[in-house]
């Protein structure tokens, strides 16, 4: 038999990753990835265009509000979205309305990103849960839009028309089709659907 070389052992942690609805999952050369952040902090390392500010305190304050998210909007958006009863729903919903707006507070006032005029760390990191809200939320749980002039709304403007984002941003059709399972809370929809349902931190 011939040992399993290190390549075959990545490939195969990818392959359980993916399996697992752990994504997204990276290769680059001999290493490989699947946690999001720490992704996002590694392609920011490798890139000449940096997303993190270069201020050790600035890039401080960028993390703490990409953990804010991953600890708080994100597990909020799901809970909002897989709950059945009308009032939890709406307990959810103002939850979710919540800890945006939390996050925004503590962004560049005038904006329209988090740090202002440019697109950031803080800003890739919360945008795929921003445009959930007009393609998911919307249709599947009657979300209201914010104001147009309000932070808020001023934000998801600044998203939806960003050159890299929108490049990178699916077509309504597939987040419906891909959501519509959270909406129902299938049973076996994923790993994370299962953390929500049983009140544990998402995998």
């Amino acid at each position: 038999m011939h040992p399993i070389n290190s390549k075959c052992v990545l490939f195969l942690l990818l392959r359980l990753y993916l399996f697992q609805g752990l994504v997204p999952a990276l290769k680059h050369g001999d290493w490989g990835c699947y946690e999001s952040t720490v992704l996002m902090e590694y392609v920011d390392d490798i890139s000449e265009k940096k997303l993190l500010p270069q201020d050790p305190k600035e890039k401080a304050h960028s993390r703490l509000w990409a953990d804010h998210i991953s600890r708080n909007i994100v597990p909020t958006f799901y809970r909002y979205l897989q709950a059945q009863e009308a009032e939890k729903q709406a307990e959810y919903g103002k939850e979710f309305e919540k800890q945006v707006n939390t996050l925004l507070e503590a962004a560049d006032p005038k904006g329209p990103f988090f740090t202002g005029t440019k697109l950031s760390f803080v800003d890739v990191m919360v945008a795929p849960w921003i445009l959930r809200c007009p393609r998911v939320l919307q249709p599947y749980r009657g979300w209201q839009p914010p104001a147009e002039d309000s932070r808020f709304g001023r934000f998801i403007a600044a998203l939806e028309g960003d050159d890299s984002v929108k490049a990178t941003t699916s077509d309504d059709e597939l987040y419906l089709d891909s959501y519509e399972r959270y909406a129902e809370n299938r049973p076996n929809t994923s790993q994370v659907a299962k953390a929500i349902n049983e009140g544990r931190g998402l995998p």
